[in-house]
């Protein structure tokens, strides 16, 4: 063997004890130094709700059938015991702050009657279980914020920037799972930016053990601070299958230092609709990528006060970009309610920003309206007209009556769709109205034809149009053919 291959083997058997090396320092020898020193902020929670007993056999046979009377025998001979009764359910939490505050899941808590809290056997904690009063909710993250009063200053965990956490870095889930008590697993992040079904998710998914009874319990980073809310699992069976989401801390702590403030969640709320720029919305529209946020309708609001239209593309809020619609509802949400902000927008091939005063989303959902309303116009005459596999009629009176749209209600009304075309592939049905094509208004068939040929002149290969369905507008791009 020459003296080059014995120094490049060497070479080589020095980089593998290297990196073996590295990996070694990478993973500690035992977490059991981190996990002692972090548990006794760990909580078990227990609650308790007091269930009405059944008053006959209401829920087992319909009213009046025959085997009423059977059941109704059979249960006063097992004692009919129909006085209430409490039916209890476990979950976890953690402590984070000395003077009692915890958080723990709002599906664990909700609707209790009794909450207890059992604290981590230690020097210094609670020897017995504590009551917990309720200092507010989040349906929407599923956090809820509790309270209890100790004797003397608790041991508590700090949150930790759930952004700076890596695909693979090393976790702890701590909890009480299937109520066995305190219990510490460890796995790895497995995935970033998941979400589950709410507007506001930003989940952290990881193989780290987690089963029920685990809600509302931390997940911790390696440094012992609290990156997530242990929330839910995907498992087949109810068991855990190495598929855990915890709710980033990042998106918590703000839930929380509102439900601490004001005992609820005072959201910011822009007032627009919205949906995802696609590809060929993008081609239609003149844009140099799909990203951003297609304003689809403005309703009274803060936007429509401002000046933001239907067809604008949201690019930027208060500074930062805006990549999709689940980006810009977290960035309002997250922002101070009554902060003026500025909007770029994308409008007629041009930039324009807009400065904006956000309301709150909580006072618009519970004062629920709509809004918009096309412009006045004499009767028009019934006439169809196929275009790019739809056949569309002018709006009359009682069509408008037929849709249930407002007597002022303007476009044109799908009539018909070629099942063959893109446009039914799209969605779009018999009864659909058309009230923009190309971003401008449509009432009649002539607009409807302008606007294609003004596209077609433009070399734009679809055209954008808004459609309203039942009241609810969205955006669908048509390809033009040739």
């Amino acid at each position: 063997m020459t003296n080059a291959r014995l120094m490049a083997l060497a070479l080589l058997t020095l980089v593998f004890v290297l990196v073996q090396t590295l990996m070694a320092a990478a993973r500690p020898e035992s977490l059991a130094p981190l996990a002692e020193r972090i548990s006794p902020a760990v909580v078990n929670i227990t609650t308790s709700t007091l269930i009405e007993g059944r008053s006959g056999p209401q829920g087992i046979v319909p009213e009046g059938s025959p085997f009423e009377d059977f059941f109704r025998d059979f249960q006063d001979r097992n004692g009919g015991d129909n006085r209430p009764r409490r039916s209890s359910a476990l979950g976890s939490g953690f402590v984070i702050s000395e003077d009692g505050y915890i958080v723990t899941n709002n599906h664990v808590i909700a609707e209790a009657d009794e909450i207890l809290i059992e604290f981590f056997p230690g020097d210094g904690q609670p020897s017995k279980d504590l009551p917990a009063k309720v200092i507010g909710t989040d349906e929407k993250t599923d956090i809820a914020l509790l309270k209890v009063e100790a004797e003397g200053p608790l041991k508590y965990v700090k949150f930790g920037n759930s952004d700076t956490m890596r695909v693979g870095d090393w976790v702890i889930a701590m909890g009480n799972p299937l109520g066995q008590g305190f219990s510490v697993s460890a796995g790895i992040v497995s995935a970033r930016n998941r979400a589950l079904s709410g507007s506001y998710d930003d989940y952290i998914q990881t193989d780290a053990a987690i089963n029920r009874g685990n809600s509302g319990g931390p997940l911790f980073n390696m440094e012992g601070e609290v990156i997530g809310v242990n929330t839910a699992i995907l498992s087949p069976n109810g068991g855990s299958i190495g598929i855990g989401f915890s709710m980033a801390s990042n998106v918590v702590t703000k839930v929380v230092d509102q439900l601490r403030k004001y005992g609820e969640t005072r959201r910011g709320w822009l007032g627009v609709r919205i949906q995802d720029v696609t590809e060929d919305m993008a081609e239609a529209m003149g844009l140099a990528k799909a990203s951003g946020a297609l304003i689809s309708d403005v309703p009274d609001g803060p936007a429509k006060e401002a000046g933001l239209k239907a067809g604008d593309v949201i690019v930027n809020f208060d500074g930062a970009e805006v990549s999709d619609t689940r980006d810009l509802v977290r960035r309002v949400g997250e922002t101070e309610v009554g902060k003026s902000v500025r909007v770029v927008v994308q409008r007629d091939g041009s930039t324009q920003t807009v400065l904006v005063t956000l309301g709150r989303r909580e006072d618009a959902e519970r004062s629920e309206t709509g809004g918009g309303s096309g412009d006045e116009q004499s009767e028009p005459e019934a006439v169809e007209k196929q275009f790019l596999g739809l056949t569309v009629s002018m709006l009359t009176d009682e069509m408008r009556n037929e849709l249930g749209l407002a007597d002022d209600a303007a476009g044109l009304v799908v009539t018909d769709v070629d099942e063959t075309s893109e446009a039914f592939e799209k969605g779009l049905r018999g009864g659909d109205v058309i009230t923009e094509a190309g971003q401008q208004k449509v009432s009649t068939l002539a607009d409807f034809e302008a606007r294609i040929d003004e596209a077609r002149e433009a070399g734009r290969k679809s055209l954008l149009l808004l459609v309203r369905r039942g009241g609810e507008p969205r955006f669908v791009a048509l390809g033009l053919g040739n």
